[in-house]
């Protein structure tokens, strides 16, 4: 690069919406935090250091696992045109199907792991492949069905964690223990961070691949530009759809699964779905701007805050719902600027 070509790459990388959209929210929760009358020079410190500092990395990272996840069960069918908002459901349904079969299926070894891991992508990838036909066949949009089917999938996780999977003698809405041979084992000497870390990167890495190099990906990324257009070049719309969707809810599963074999071990009802791991993943694509590879960067970035919040209020006095707040100014300023572009465009 030369010397007259790096002042336009930095104000492009300035410039990006990605980059102007934290930035934005940043100082509005700076203002905000000044309103309240707490400084945002203590706030912020404290944020990051209740995500990175004195030893909370390995809950950041264990964080980080089910956000990237929920983040690609989004952004794969919203390559595709189709929005997934129904994660929640997906979630909880993948990680009672792990937890079903590592309690209830004797396999031994390493196949406990991969059948409760496979039984929760299948869970997942059902649970939002309905939608496809209830939009491709019947004209009911994705964005609404994916949501609606969510609150009877998480409904009938909490039945069977309350009544037939239920650890009797205690007072929460919990499975047993699950076994030995089916928990993911721990990596760099923190039980916290567990396998399912590399197992979502490398399903990350995949999901770039199959996006970027292969027919499949260009056939998704052709129908997210415009289905009729893709209709009339003769792709399998309703197939790719329901494919897109599908694929979305197997993630979906997959980090529910992940999170049951991780600590504590155990299905716990709500503790799947109370973060906000769908939310904050719908917010990472968002971010992204919808670039793949901008995804996992925009995932970190937001489970630094989302476990940062905690630290912030510990250390600086601040409700730890601000960084929801901040989230949201995120989605609305890259809402803003979209449009903005869109406008300015002849």
């Amino acid at each position: 690069m030369s010397a007259t070509q790096a002042p336009a790459v930095l104000r492009r990388v300035v410039l990006a919406p990605p980059v102007l959209a934290v930035a934005g929210a940043i100082l509005l929760g700076a203002l905000v935090m000044a309103v309240a009358g707490v400084s945002p020079g203590k706030a912020y410190p404290a944020l990051v250091n209740g995500a990175i500092g004195d030893g909370n990395l390995p809950y950041t990272i264990a964080s980080y696992v089910p956000t990237l996840g929920m983040a690609l069960a989004f952004a794969i069918p919203f390559r595709a045109g189709e929005f997934n908002l129904g994660g929640d459901g997906q979630l909880a349904l993948g990680g009672i199907a792990a937890a079903v079969v590592a309690l209830k299926v004797p396999l031994p070894g390493v196949l406990a792991v991969a059948g409760a891991l496979i039984a929760a992508v299948l869970a997942g990838a059902l649970t939002a492949g309905i939608s496809g036909p209830l939009a491709t066949r019947l004209g009911l949009p994705a964005i609404v069905t994916t949501l609606l089917i969510s609150a009877p999938a998480t409904a009938l996780a909490s039945y069977l964690v309350r009544f037939p999977l239920a650890e009797k003698g205690t007072g929460i809405a919990e499975t047993p223990l699950l076994p030995g041979r089916a928990q993911l084992p721990a990596l760099g000497g923190s039980e916290y961070v567990t396998a399912g870390l590399p197992i979502i990167l490398l399903v990350t890495l995949g999901w770039l691949w199959v996006d970027g190099g292969t027919v499949l990906g260009y056939e998704l990324r052709a129908l997210g530009a415009g289905r009729e257009f893709a209709r009339y070049g003769g792709l399998p719309v309703a197939r790719l759809a329901t494919s897109s969707l599908a694929a979305g809810g197997a993630l979906a599963g997959l980090s529910g699964a992940l999170l049951v074999l991780a600590p504590p071990y155990r299905y716990v009802d709500g503790a799947l779905t109370s973060p906000g791991y769908t939310f904050t993943g719908v917010a990472a694509v968002l971010l992204a701007a919808g670039r793949p590879r901008a995804v996992p960067v925009t995932a970190a970035l937001l489970t630094v805050l989302q476990v940062g919040g905690e630290g912030m209020e510990r250390d600086a006095g601040v409700p730890g719902q601000l960084t929801q707040v901040l989230e949201g100014l995120v989605i609305v300023i890259v809402a803003v600027l979209a449009t903005a572009r869109k406008l300015r465009r002849p």
